[in-house]
């Protein structure tokens, strides 16, 4: 088995993180909180008893081509002989054009394509977005915000991807430290050995950007190596910072991606605690399967679709991952999407949906947060089967839960909650399962229902 890329970028300092954590050799510890006990005699598939896919865009923003704008920063900190300062930014366009937010937005939704589009709220220092950028008309500043809220929105989550994406700003003044070193740099050592608090504070200024400028999240990205030497932390932070700003009840974050190997991609529920109670709590972390193939932040030779799908269907990371039934989120950043305004990461994305959709007939597209709801309800709630039923006692809820068990029987299906009682309807096969359906699967059932929060419970006798 080869080694999978355990993340994203620039990955920096495993062993300082093992240390710091007193978990060294065990480079991905995470803390999962909470567990209900399990329940042997009935399994929660995937959401539809599909696999869910998606797509992960990060570095964009409005107008500004950040990548444009980061490179001499990150030149400036690396020095003159480093890889940043042999590119060509200067030929690189300052702005990504809404008219390609629109292309590609419309596109996507015309194709049932969902997922994560990041919004850099003070992009590369060049200016905040709910209060000026230099270069562009406020008009135009507040157009191309409401593009994203009510074009992307529907279908993608919005994160901040931190704050600037490079260098660190002074939560206190607003400005950022006149240091140009990797320890003042969000992709680079910044996050080391920060705290809980000092990480939460640092989210949840970026998160207050964009609640200003009407743009409301459930997540978090982290430029480059952010929280790679603070992992606890960073998860903590995160479950901290998105409640406290946005009041999210499933808050999630994007840090890692697994390109290659047999390491699970399926996300991370951790933190988890209060599952009895009123207030019960939970963070997830969603992980990419692909490396970015389309383009690049620097505008680099693609590795195109064959990558993620070769024509024929047969191969490529994102067949490996759905037939292994797992969710299969690809990635790309906004620069090598709209590469120059030759659209070659747009180009090469429509072709693996065209794939995908050709080759597959049980996929679901998925924004991140309603992945991690599902994946919290799917690991969180306790179910419990006795000789007539099967009871649920769900810390959240969630839109299409599907479970299956063993039955002979053709029983009438009914889901029963305090609330309200929902009868099922039988469909001839799982590939037609949408909430209140039910179906046949050689001697086992499969039901598709909205799982209340709470108690529910389904009758099978």
């Amino acid at each position: 088995m080869r080694t999978p890329h355990i993340n994203r970028r620039n990955f920096i300092q495993r062993a300082g993180f093992a240390a710091s954590c007193g978990l060294a050799g065990n480079l991905l510890a995470q803390i999962p909180g909470a567990r209900p006990p399990a329940c042997p005699t009935v399994a929660v598939l995937n959401p539809r008893h599909r696999v869910p896919v998606g797509m992960i865009i990060d570095d964009s923003t409005c107008l500004v081509n950040v990548n444009r704008f980061a490179a001499p920063q990150f030149a400036q900190v690396r020095g003159p002989d480093s890889v940043h300062a042999r590119l060509p930014w200067r030929e690189w366009p300052i702005e990504i054009p809404d008219a390609f937010v629109r292309k590609f937005g419309e596109w996507c939704a015309g194709q049932g394509v969902k997922g994560k589009y990041s919004i850099v709220p003070y992009p590369a220092c060049v200016g905040r977005l709910d209060r000026t950028l230099p270069g562009w008309t406020q008009g135009e500043l507040a157009s191309s915000i409401q593009l994203v809220r009510t074009l992307m929105m529907p279908s993608w989550d919005i994160h901040p991807e931190m704050i600037t994406h490079t260098r660190v700003i002074d939560t206190k003044t607003g400005h950022p430290y006149p240091e140009f070193t990797e320890a003042h740099m969000e992709n680079w050592l910044w996050s080391k050995g920060r705290s809980i608090d000092e990480l939460a504070d640092y989210m949840a200024y970026a998160l207050r950007i964009l609640k200003n400028i009407g743009l409301p999240g459930e997540g978090i990205t982290t430029p480059g190596g952010f929280g790679s030497a603070a992992r606890p932390q960073l998860a903590q932070a995160t479950l901290e910072a998105v409640r406290s700003v946005f009041g999210a009840e499933i808050p999630h974050y994007f840090r890692d991606v697994f390109a290659e190997g047999e390491k699970s991609v399926a996300p991370i529920v951790q933190n988890a605690s209060g599952l009895d109670g009123p207030d019960p709590r939970c963070v997830v972390h969603t992980i990419a399967c692909t490396g970015d193939w389309t383009g690049g932040w620097d505008c680099s030779v693609p590795g195109g679709a064959d990558k993620f799908i070769t024509a024929d269907g047969r191969s490529g990371r994102m067949v490996d991952v759905i037939n292994r039934g797992e969710p299969a989120l690809m990635l790309a950043h906004w620069t090598g999407i709209y590469y120059n305004g030759q659209e070659t990461g747009f180009k090469i994305f429509q072709e693996v949906v065209r794939r995908l959709h050709a080759h597959f007939d049980h996929l679901q597209w998925m924004k991140l947060s309603e992945l991690a709801r599902y994946w919290a309800a799917k690991e969180l709630t306790q179910i419990e089967q006795t000789a007539d039923r099967i009871r649920f006692q769900a810390p959240f809820a969630c839109a299409e839960f599907t479970v299956r068990w063993q039955s002979a029987s053709r029983p009438p299906l009914t889901l029963r909650s305090p609330q309200a009682v929902t009868a099922l309807t039988e469909v001839t096969s799982a590939l037609k399962l949408t909430p209140g359906t039910w179906c046949r699967d050689r001697d086992h059932v499969i039901a598709c229902f909205a799982l209340p929060k709470g108690k529910s419970e389904l009758p099978i006798l």
